[in-house]
């Protein structure tokens, strides 16, 4: 397991449960969204590195942040599966425009960025920042329904 991974993935699964959240209308608390997302996203890697099939990994870190999402607030699963669903859309949709821009203006080879950890890591921290920011935006644009926690 790379532990470089944990520079993009923590920040990344952090910022899809928030904008999942913001989407949801849940005030975004950080006390439990932080470790939630640290955590799935741990779980997500340790699963990744076993030998197991491939995307299994991705599979469980969605299952994870939708059973944090029904379990920690009162957001049905529906609702919850669609705003992770949409918030992981909008992440990929950023992750292959960010990639393809990178790709293109700086002129890496794509064959050879996953085998630089550094690289990969720091390429992918864009979107996480971009999906977390834009949790920012929806959750005070989406005024957020009081007592939507659990926990």
């Amino acid at each position: 397991m790379d532990l470089l991974f944990f520079i993009q993935g923590i920040p990344e699964t952090v910022s899809v449960i928030a904008l999942s959240l913001a989407l949801a209308r849940i005030p975004l608390r950080w006390g439990p969204i932080i470790p939630a997302g640290a955590v799935i996203s741990i779980t997500g890697s340790i699963i990744r590195a076993l030998p197991v099939a491939l995307g299994l990994h991705t599979i469980a870190t969605l299952l994870l942040c939708v059973l944090f999402i029904n379990k920690a607030t009162r957001v049905s699963p529906a609702k919850g599966f669609i705003t992770l669903t949409a918030s992981v859309g909008i992440l990929l949709f950023l992750e292959t425009v960010i990639h393809l821009f990178i790709f293109n203006f700086i002129g890496l080879d794509l064959t050879k960025i996953p085998q630089d950890s550094l690289l990969w890591a720091v390429i992918g921290l864009p979107q996480a920042i971009i999906v977390f920011i834009s949790a920012l935006i929806v959750s005070k644009l989406k005024k957020p329904t009081p007592g939507g926690w659990r926990i």
